[in-house]
């Protein structure tokens, strides 16, 4: 099945709200972990929590966007830009 980036990145000043959201948004993840092969935060200059990557196994970008839907930090409104690209591991494990 085809592997995916999922990028998110928080829109300015929003730490707040990703901290308000932050366990539903963890249970989330943990209850797509089939999907889910490697997730975290990413970090700011001041290594502050400032966005989200996923690489994921979907069937098709449509899945993809799907699961990004239905993520509550995306329901929160918490993001300010998302990329979603195709991607191949090239060197390490997933």
């Amino acid at each position: 099945m085809p592997l995916f980036m999922l990028a998110c990145f928080d829109k300015p000043n929003s730490l707040d709200l990703r901290m308000a959201t932050r366990e539903a948004h963890l249970a989330y993840a943990g209850e797509n972990v089939g999907m889910v092969k490697v997730a975290g935060p990413m970090l700011d200059d001041a290594e502050a929590m400032a966005g989200s990557l996923f690489i994921l196994e979907a069937e098709d970008r449509a899945a993809v966007e799907a699961f990004h839907a239905a993520d509550p930090y995306q329901q929160a409104g918490l993001f300010g830009r998302v990329e979603i690209r195709g991607f191949r591991a090239s060197v390490g494990q997933l």
